[in-house]
């Protein structure tokens, strides 16, 4: 009889990996411990002491770990998060910035500079907005909690200005204060609907991310899977097991989202919420794999070089095991 390898898997507890947490999809051959960590513990952990055998990370770490000599990981060319991130630059109406060429010069906070989120959103303000990765002047740390360190060692040039903010400061409260003049984050600062003055860039961004989609084709990628690189080493059949049910269990998710008969997310117009984003993103808006997410993972290797995170461009291929989302025709 085979033996079955029993991994741990850390990610969030999201409704595309549900079926996975809760049995309805075993992988093939595999054993899960399914364990829903935030993705910040997540990704420090895995990071710094590679305690998973497999897990959510960072789209950005994990690429910079490619760097290495002997790289930990192999990401599969699945994607548990995505999220168009105009949304997430807030600014102090008080900095005089209307638009976003205005932010050329500012003082802005940023969580961490090597953060995916942040990669896109210095990509895209510097391809389509005129506001070069080097104009502004970076300060990091955490958004509501001091003492937030970067997860990974950076390299960058002298032209990119980055302050770390003093121990006892946050960003929120710094944005708040006039002491910064915006933020890029994941998350929302708490300052953003208590003061006034602290508002989105793109005040209509749901338009604004819809036009960049209509125009690009890109949702971006924030989180991959990734597997020790050991693991798919000793079992290089693993890296299509869990592919395949990843994607069962999307599927399983998409349906979720569909069904009528009674509503399993609590949310009472869901069903135009669904119909509206189908048109806008069409019918498998965060399908997994390599080729239908080409241009998305490609574009993000190229804004990551540009912004001196990694030592060369890498392709879609380099990224992701292409292999594990080939498909089979009879």
């Amino acid at each position: 009889m085979t033996r079955r390898l029993h991994l741990s898997f850390a990610c969030g507890d999201y409704d595309r990996v549900r079926a996975l947490q809760d049995g309805r999809v075993r992988p093939e051959g595999i054993d899960l411990t399914f364990l829903p960590l935030g993705v910040e513990e997540t990704f420090y952990r895995q990071l710094r002491h590679r305690e998973f055998d497999i897990s959510e990370l960072s789209l950005s770490s994990y690429a910079m770990t490619l760097d290495q000599d002997d790289p930990p990981f192999v990401a599969l060319p699945v994607f548990p998060s995505r999220f168009f991130r105009h949304q997430s630059i807030y600014v102090n109406a008080r900095s005089g910035i209307e638009q976003p060429a205005d932010l050329v010069g500012k003082r802005v906070g940023t969580p961490e500079y090597q953060m995916t989120a942040g990669v896109w959103q210095r990509g895209i303000l510097a391809e389509e907005y005129g506001v070069p990765v080097e104009s502004v002047h970076y300060f990091t740390g955490g958004i509501e909690q001091p003492g937030r360190p970067e997860k990974l060692p950076l390299d960058l040039p002298a032209t990119v200005k980055i302050t770390a903010i003093g121990p006892g400061q946050t960003l929120s409260q710094m944005l708040a204060d006039g002491e910064l003049d915006a933020i890029y984050s994941a998350s929302q600062p708490s300052c953003m609907g208590r003061d006034p003055h602290i508002r989105h860039l793109f005040e209509d961004f749901p338009a604004v991310e819809r036009d960049y989609y209509a125009r690009t084709g890109i949702f971006p990628i924030m989180h991959v899977v990734a597997v020790r690189g050991t693991l798919v080493e000793r079992h290089p059949w693993i890296a299509r097991s869990l592919t395949k049910a990843f994607e069962e269990s999307l599927r399983i998710a998409y349906d979720d989202l569909r069904y009528r008969s009674a509503l399993k997310v609590m949310l009472p117009w869901l069903q135009q919420h669904v119909t509206a984003t189908a048109e806008a993103l069409g019918e498998g808006w965060w399908d997994y794999g390599l080729e239908k997410n080409r241009t998305t993972l490609e574009t993000f290797a190229r804004y990551q070089h540009e912004q001196h995170l990694v030592s060369r461009r890498r392709t879609a291929e380099e990224l992701v095991a292409a292999s594990a989302s080939d498909t089979f025709v009879l």
